[in-house]
């Protein structure tokens, strides 16, 4: 295949231009959720009543508590006080808690939603889009939205001035009164620094699971990745996969918001309960005679104490919030908005036995309405049970050819049958267990050999997965492991050589039993002694099936019950290798080509 062929995909022109509608649709988002947003309002509509009862508290205290001397009401006004700063942080740990749940629900619901649409895409998508372009969508722009909104850097800093303003101001005033109000200071730091180490315990187990993540997007939706989830019918698997492992991420996101939380309110209540002991105190002072601090100095420094314990408040700008915000949606909604060329048809065809005929019937594909046509009037047929051999020179069409039977694309004129139906009229189900696709590229994840053979098979035995290792010849090694079957293959079978990959390749869709079968390139990336071997795993595989192989190497094609010759996607020859061979012309000069590159012993 040429991918530099094929036109990189770009963003239609008015995405994101509509701002009201897009706007709308983030809020069609949180639908699902909008009994936890309702309470979420309830209880911000509480917190905002007890809140505002102690200003009446105060005004009470000062003007007729402590005047009058009624110790009795001043110490039922101290303990509304102090109620109301209790409901105060009990009320805003659970609006946390219950908005951060719903916004990590959107973000999971995003999440699953762009990773199945692109599970959905053609491969030509991938083979045009960077791999580290989709991770971002998924990884960077996702979470970036929730960065945006939970930043607190400039406000930390802004606090920390305050912080440094507020004490001088506070010495000033009445240094005993700043001591006693600083006396829990080293109690509160070492709640911080619990409260600081669980958090941290909990993100490296959440970045951990990102990484897992991650990595999972990077195998998957790769142009391999896609190819062989397609061919074996996983891309319903992958999906679910997927959204287990984003649910992991959901639970450790909320953990990590809730960390210390409770701790953290404690702290809250203790610092908006001293103001009321202040004033309880000072009040008692005054009484007894114990102290000449006027009420304005009372109210002064409690105002203050107030200023130095305060929440940290974000002073990122909300217009920034929202454009930013905005731009990482729009870059989410392209990908949800791209269209989805190979689709299932409302009511597919489904073949519970196949045989195996293959038919090209005047077969045109060309990859968009503007380019050249890739492939053009193409007539073949391949008998259930036979083998065809496709050749021609790079960029001539063949792989696009044997990728046409599975829908990895699909045509743009002309069909492709599989026992008289159109490919395009299969549902996916019967298509994926009908043809399998054998690749230069071999394609593991990174996992145990036992699960890279069930990938094609999720219910396979051990003895099913021996009795495929045997056939293509890979048995004897994988047990001489020292782990054997549970041997973890390392990033893309690195383990591995490349003819021990071709095998495990081989044994997974000898697993698979599929009635039709495409070699693409199978060996050409391997010397001739590991062609050899892996070339009777290939025979073995292909006993009564359909087998298309594209090959450059001839020698591994001269069997075939026919050769096509593709130059410039059109069939220039076709026929046995004995036909050919004695007609003369391109397919014989290939023939030469590779005799002359033939290395001697």
């Amino acid at each position: 295949m040429h991918p530099d062929r094929e036109p990189a995909w770009t963003p239609p022109p008015d995405a994101g231009q509509d701002r009201p509608r897009q706007v709308r649709r983030i809020l069609r988002l949180f639908r699902p959720y909008r009994g936890r947003l309702a309470v979420v309002g309830l209880l911000v509509g509480a917190s905002s009543l007890v809140s505002v009862a102690t200003p009446f508290l105060l005004k009470e205290t000062l003007d007729v508590a402590i005047p009058r001397g009624r110790t009795g009401l001043l110490s039922l006004l101290a303990l509304g006080m102090i109620l109301s700063a209790v409901l105060t942080s009990v009320f805003g740990v659970l609006q946390t808690l219950i908005s951060t749940t719903v916004g990590q629900r959107v973000m999971h619901d995003l999440r699953t939603a762009v990773y199945g649409r692109l599970q959905r895409m053609s491969l030509a998508f991938f083979t045009r889009t960077r791999t580290g372009e989709v991770q971002s969508r998924i990884a960077n722009d996702i979470g970036g939205m929730q960065a945006t909104v939970t930043s607190t850097a400039t406000s930390l800093v802004s606090n920390l001035t305050s912080v440094v303003a507020t004490v001088v101001a506070m010495i000033a005033l009445d240094w005993r009164l700043t001591v006693v109000s600083l006396l829990l200071l080293p109690v509160f730091v070492w709640i911080s620094r619990r409260v600081g180490n669980e958090r941290k315990r909990i993100t490296t187990q959440r970045q951990k699971q990102m990484a897992a993540m991650a990595a999972t997007v990077t195998e998957s939706l790769s142009v391999s990745g896609i190819l062989l989830g397609r061919t074996m019918g996983r891309s319903g698997s992958l999906t679910r996969t997927f959204a287990e492992e984003s649910e992991r991420l959901v639970e450790l996101e909320v953990r990590s918001n809730m960390a210390g939380r409770w701790r953290m309110a404690v702290i809250t209540i203790v610092m908006a309960a001293l103001p009321a002991v202040i004033y309880w105190t000072a009040g008692l002072a005054l009484q007894l005679g114990w102290s000449k601090v006027s009420l304005g100095t009372i109210v002064a420094f409690v105002s203050l104490q107030q200023g130095l314990f305060r929440p940290a408040v974000s002073l990122l700008s909300t217009g920034v919030q929202i454009q930013t915000s905005l731009a990482l949606f729009q870059r989410i909604f392209e990908y949800l908005d791209l269209p989805v060329d190979i689709t299932e048809r409302p009511d597919p065809v489904h073949l519970d036995h196949v045989k195996g005929e293959v038919r090209f019937e005047n077969v045109r594909f060309a990859y968009d309405d503007t380019s050249a046509p890739v492939l053009d009037d193409i007539d073949l047929t391949v008998p259930a049970g036979g083998s065809l051999a496709i050749v021609g020179p790079t960029g001539a069409g063949k792989s696009t050819l044997g990728y046409l039977v599975p829908r990895l694309y699909d045509v743009t004129g002309g069909r492709v049958t599989l026992d008289g139906v159109d490919v395009r009229d299969l549902d996916f189900d019967t298509l994926a267990r009908a043809v399998g696709v054998v690749s230069q590229e071999t394609y593991l994840f990174h996992a145990s050999v036992a699960d890279n053979l069930r990938f094609a098979k999720p219910d396979a035995t051990d003895e099913e997965l021996h009795a495929a290792a045997r056939a293509a010849q890979i048995h004897d090694h994988i047990m001489s492991l020292p782990d054997g079957y549970d041997t973890i293959v390392g990033e893309r079978g690195h383990r591995f050589s490349g003819g021990e990959k071709q095998r495990l390749a081989i044994a997974r869709t000898i697993l698979r039993d599929p009635p039709v079968l495409i070699l693409d390139e199978a060996t050409s990336a391997l010397d001739t002694r590991t062609e050899a071997a892996v070339q009777e795993a290939i025979d073995a595989l292909s006993a009564n099936r359909t087998t298309l192989t594209i090959a450059h190497r001839l020698s591994t094609v001269r069997g075939a019950d026919q050769i096509v010759v593709l130059d410039s996607g059109r069939v220039a020859e076709r026929g046995t290798h004995e036909e050919l061979l004695e007609l003369g012309g391109r397919y014989a000069a290939l023939v030469r080509r590779d005799a002359r590159l033939e290395p001697t012993d």
